[in-house]
């Protein structure tokens, strides 16, 4: 079993490392800026790349930090479950799609010169597709996809106590 879990953390490590590039790819080279949710959504695919090497690595704590990473995707299916939903209209969008927007005292010039220079992606745009889906809806799917993966990880961990 704990051959088995090494082999779904190395297949859970390499798809977050490969989401993430992905990600960068169309935002850096393919020039989609992504809006807020879309950052957050980064946030399950960073954590798990940094928390599966730690069990690689120290080689303790595996099952304590499996439910750590299993939260993340946990955290990134509701939030990106919730983008989807402000995509379709289901929901309005909230104030984290708006922290972009500084909150520092500034002068008409200096808010006039920002909003030139950079105007924020709403959360309700879909920029790209992929297969005619939103990567909201992508995540979404996948998010849920690595749960279920994770709490199996959990189980054999259990298992072998």
């Amino acid at each position: 079993m704990l051959n088995n879990n090494r082999f779904v953390l190395n297949g859970i490590l390499a798809l977050s490392i490969v989401s993430l590039s992905i990600a960068y790819f169309i935002q850096y080279i393919l020039g989609h800026k992504p809006c807020n949710l879309c950052l957050i959504e980064r946030i399950p695919y960073i954590a798990s790349v940094i928390l599966i090497a730690l069990i690689f690595i120290i080689d303790k704590f595996k099952t304590l930090i499996s439910v750590i990473v299993l939260l993340f995707f946990i955290f990134g299916a509701v939030v990106s479950l919730y983008h989807v939903g402000i995509e379709q209209g289901f929901f309005n969008e909230s104030l984290l799609c708006n922290i972009g927007i500084g909150n520092e005292n500034l002068t008409r010039d200096d808010l006039l010169k920002q909003l030139r220079n950079s105007t924020p992606v709403s959360c309700k745009d879909i920029t790209f597709r992929f297969l005619g889906l939103s990567l909201a809806t992508i995540n979404t799917i996948l998010s849920i996809i690595l749960c279920g993966i994770m709490i199996k990880v959990i189980k054999n961990y259990g298992q072998n106590k």
